[in-house]
């Protein structure tokens, strides 16, 4: 019997060293996988400036840029998404802005962000539709869409009345071939 109370007191001591190897492994992993979700918006952040598509500014340069977009000296806080007039047509809007402006006018319903990602072709994980709903806010804060309710995206309502006929890109004619367009709702 006391051969049994040790191997049992034995058995009980090594699960509790592995219950606590395995808690100490598990604040590991997710110290891990916070770093390489800050390392993959990192690379999708620098992918997107080297791109060209933005670019990235601090806080306070941003106001001053906005002034003075067309001046002399360094490109950083350069709007390349400019406030919207009635002037303005949806082709001076860079590549990813124009198509997601040209989704929204040919949707018969505001869109949600996750919804307008999948109608692109992007990922619909939950980190790359928040980097993408900022994009959305952009085009908010510079007239080009209407938040109508959180999160309920639409055109201006000029630009949804003027129904300004989206010029036929690559993406516009590959969101065609999937079977997303006017009348269509992912």
């Amino acid at each position: 019997m006391e051969e049994l109370d040790r191997r049992e007191a034995a058995a009980r001591k090594e699960i509790a060293e592995l219950r606590a190897q395995i808690e100490e492994l598990t604040r590991r992993l997710a110290g891990r996988e916070e770093v390489l979700s800050r390392v993959v918006i990192t690379r999708e952040t620098m992918t997107e400036i080297l791109s060209g598509e933005e670019m990235v500014t601090d806080a306070g340069a941003e106001a001053e840029a906005d002034e003075d977009v067309a001046g002399a000296g360094s490109p950083v806080g350069v709007r390349l998404v400019p406030q919207w007039t009635p002037e303005l047509a949806v082709g001076v809007l860079p590549g990813s802005y124009r198509d997601i402006v040209e989704v929204l006018q040919d949707a018969v319903h505001p869109m949600r962000a996750h919804h307008l990602c999948a109608a692109l072709g992007l990922s619909t994980d939950k980190s790359k539709v928040e980097g993408f709903r900022s994009k959305l806010k952009r085009l908010t804060g510079r007239g080009w869409l209407v938040e109508q309710e959180p999160g309920l995206f639409t055109p201006c309502e000029a630009l949804a009345a003027a129904g300004d006929a989206p010029v036929q890109t690559e993406s516009s004619a590959a969101r065609g071939r999937a079977g997303v367009g006017s009348g269509s709702r992912p």
